[in-house]
This record gives structure tokens, sequence and C-alpha cells, in this order.
């Protein structure tokens, strides 16, 4: 007898956090005002985002590459 796969299901704070998450990264279109909204990123871009934030309990890393590590402003 095979032994059924268990699935930990998420909880409600880390599905808000994590949906908090992606409209930030990937802001929703506004009809009627063109500069609102995300043109970047398809829906599976969203779906792999928010899997990733599930995985790190709504945490994401969002610092870009080029970004500098400290806040000091540059001269």
């Amino acid at each position: 007898m095979a032994v059924p796969a268990t699935a930990s299901a998420i909880t409600v704070e880390v599905a808000r956090a994590c949906d908090a998450a992606v409209a930030k990264a990937f802001p929703p279109r506004q009809i009627g005002n063109p500069a609102a909204g995300s043109t970047k990123g398809t829906a599976k871009d969203q779906r792999e985002y928010f899997q990733k934030c599930v995985a790190n309990n709504g945490k994401v890393d969002d610092i870009p590459a080029d970004a500098p590590k400290d806040n000091k402003p540059t001269k």
C-alpha cells in the first residue's frame, strides 16, 4: 500500500505577506491610468515569485543586485 504524500498548508499570514509582496513587485494595472501598474513579468513570473515567497516563509529578497548594501549617501 502506498503512503499518500502529505502537503503542508501555508498559513494565512504567509499567504497574505506573499500576496502583498507580489502586488508590490508586480503592481496591478489600473484602467484609465497608463502610468500605473507593471508591464514587466508574466503570470508565470508572478506565480514563481509567490512560490518563492511561500518557500521562504513570507520573506523575499527584493534588493536589486546593483543596489548599494548600505544606506549611506555617496559623495
